[in-house]
Order: C-alpha cells, then structure tokens, then sequence
C-alpha cells in the first residue's frame, strides 16, 4: 500500500514547462529552477515527468532543476513507460536505464505505464510490461507501480481486474469532463474506488481550456469567492473528489506555481454551493467551446506534415470564443505566423496517425478542415 503521495495533495506536471522563443525544445532552465525551488519550499515534494514530455526534454530538465540540486530524499519523481516507443522487450529496459540517466536518479518513487487504452494495452499485454514493472519494484528500483488512463470505465474496470497488482491509477478529471460521455471522469472514479485504488489526477484545468473561460462563466465563480483565481476552482474540483490522493497541475511559469501552491497549502474542498456554481460554469463553456483538446501534443510527433494541432485548435477555440463585433482579434495573426513555421491545418494528408494518439479521441481531422476553412488555409 501507498503509505501517501507526499506532504500535500498538488503535484507538479512537468509537461508544459517554460520554454525559450519559439522552440518549445528549448527549456528555460533558470526559470524552471525558480519554479521547482517555490514549489519545494511551499512543502510540497511529488513531480511528474515523461519520456516524451517538453519534446524528449523534460527528464532531462529533471536532473538539471531538480536531483542536482535538492537531496533526493526532499522530493518524489514519477516518470513513465509509454507504448509508442516499445518494439521489444529490449526496450523496455533500454528505456527505463536511459530515464535513470536523464533524471540523474537511481530509483523512481513512483513509475507508470502510460496512457493505457484498448490499443496500447495490447502492447504492454504483449510485451509483459506490468510483470516487468512489478519486478522492478522487487529490486527497489520503483517505488511504487501504477498507470495511467485514457479509455472508457468499463475498459478500467477490466485492466484493473486483470491487474490487481497495480497500486493506483492516474486518471483525466475535472468539472468540464466530469459527466463528458467521452472521457468518463466520474464513471472512471468510481471504478477506481470499486478497486479501491488511490487517484492521482491529471489535466485537471483540462490543458489550460478552464483558465481562459467565458466572461460569464467567470463572473458566476468569482461571485462565489473573489479572492480565488479561475484555476483554482478546476484544480479543487478535482482534489475534492473521493478517492484522490493529488492533482497533477502543468506550471507554465512562477506566478502558476504561486499561486497554485498559495490556495493548495490549506487545501479546503468544495461545497455545495461551490459545486452549483461550477455545474453553471460547466453550461456556459459548454455552449461556447468548440475543440475540446487537451494540448497534449501526442498527436503531433508522427505527423508528415509537422502541422501544429493543438496550437491550431487553441487559437481556434480562442477567437471562436472572441466578443463579437471586436475590430481586431490576434488569433488570425499568430495563426499566420505559425503557418511559416508548421504544416497549415489545410496542409493535412488525413492518414490518420494523430487520431489514433490522441487520448481525447478527437476526430482531429475534420476539425482541421474546420480550422483551415476558418483561417482561410
């Protein structure tokens, strides 16, 4: 058993780190450090990083912000073994040597498969994946041994029969996909709890979609309370919830952190009426939300013709959402720019590769069409 997550229920997701111009290759390593040094003194300890977060980048930022600098026993590490990089069971241990190296570290804390789905699990199925984590936990080179989740519940429900072994379960929640028909946050929960395994949180702004919300929407939660930022609500949505241990946040820069550790600190859970207001703000972004994407970027490695999907969709979202009439709105503009560097979302070939990553199981393509006869190409 899992005796805790760390001192505090907010964990650092280092997905979506600051990044130098336009390259998003390119970490700010000096602002990373400023981040990571906050967060630790605040007290809390859990970070999360990936193969292919930050593009490959984001383990080895790990070592460079983080195990150089604090003593290992002051913080948590979590990284993960994804499908889309195994082709043998060589790999599965050329991948974890290799995570050990980037890291700078000598055991993982906790370590998951990654992004299990009906496609994937195939894969781990195949490849002995969760027998070969369980034995890295018996050297005491991981910790602790779970996954992470992008399906249906009933499909939760069968990995978690066929894999009792496993210690928790990493799952997409919050309140604009709490009740979604797609992603199943709350069935997803609630099959959790059946298994009676701890929830570790993910997407819990749902990649930055629950920050810039509607004027509207905004106003219904700040009536609630002032003094709390957008995010915050999103990310104690999340924490309140039953079963969940820590709620993953992907901090972009130091105010994110700030703030996030500020209203974390005394974490206090919803009420009532502070879930009323949240079902409201769920119906107005629900009326003006066109392309519900995480940002995740898991469809974009493969694509032939480096189109920027999630920065296209973004952009999309944003001046969909535009007040109407405004005599100038930017989001053409970064469109353009964008177009000189990536593939045009008019540019796209349909083979199909980025739907079959995409964890949200969006029908990426005809939402390109849409983008490109939107921005004109």
């Amino acid at each position: 058993m899992i005796e805790n997550f760390g001192n505090k229920k907010l964990g650092f997701g280092m997905m979506r780190l600051p990044q130098i111009g336009e390259n998003y290759e390119k970490i700010d390593i000096p602002e990373t450090c400023r981040m990571v040094d906050l967060f630790l003194e605040r007290g809390f300890t859990y970070f999360d990083t990936a193969w292919m977060y930050c593009g490959f980048q984001s383990e080895d930022a790990v070592k460079e912000v983080l195990t150089k600098r604090h003593p290992r026993e002051s913080f948590t590490l979590t990284t993960k073994l994804h499908a889309g990089f195994l082709d043998s069971k060589a790999d599965r241990d050329r991948i974890f040597s290799t995570q050990m190296r980037k890291t700078g570290t000598d055991f993982f804390d906790y370590y998951l498969i990654h992004d299990v789905g009906v496609d994937h699990y195939k894969t781990y199925e195949k490849l002995g994946c969760f027998e070969w984590l369980m034995k890295k936990k018996e050297t005491g080179a991981v910790r602790h041994a779970g996954f992470s989740f992008h399906d249906s519940a009933e499909f939760l429900d069968k990995v978690l029969t066929e894999h009792p072994e496993m210690e928790f379960v990493q799952l997409q929640v919050n309140y604009l996909d709490w009740e979604n028909p797609g992603i199943q946050s709350r069935k997803c929960c609630e099959v959790a709890a059946k298994h009676g395994k701890p929830i570790i949180v993910m997407e819990p702004v749902k990649g930055g979609t629950l920050v810039d919300i509607p004027v509207e929407a905004q106003k219904i939660l700040r009536a609630r309370d002032p003094q709390m930022s957008i995010p915050s609500w999103a990310i104690r949505f999340a924490a309140s919830q039953k079963n969940v241990k820590l709620v993953l946040s992907g901090m972009s820069d130091l105010a994110q952190v700030a703030d996030n550790t500020a209203f974390m600190s005394d974490f206090q859970p919803l009420t009532t009426e502070d879930l009323e207001a949240v079902q409201k703000t769920v119906e107005i972004i629900n009326r003006s939300i066109a392309i519900p994407c995480t940002g995740c970027s898991y469809c974009t490695d493969g694509c032939p013709q480096k189109i920027a999907i999630p920065q296209y969709f973004s952009l999309y979202n944003l001046d969909k959402q535009e007040i109407p009439g405004k005599d100038w709105q930017p989001q053409a503009e970064y469109y353009d720019r964008l177009t000189h560097v990536f593939g045009s979302a008019g540019s796209c070939v349909e083979c199909g590769q980025c739907e079959s990553a995409c964890p949200q199981h969006l029908p990426i393509i005809r939402h390109l069409k849409e983008v490109a006869e939107y921005f004109g190409h």
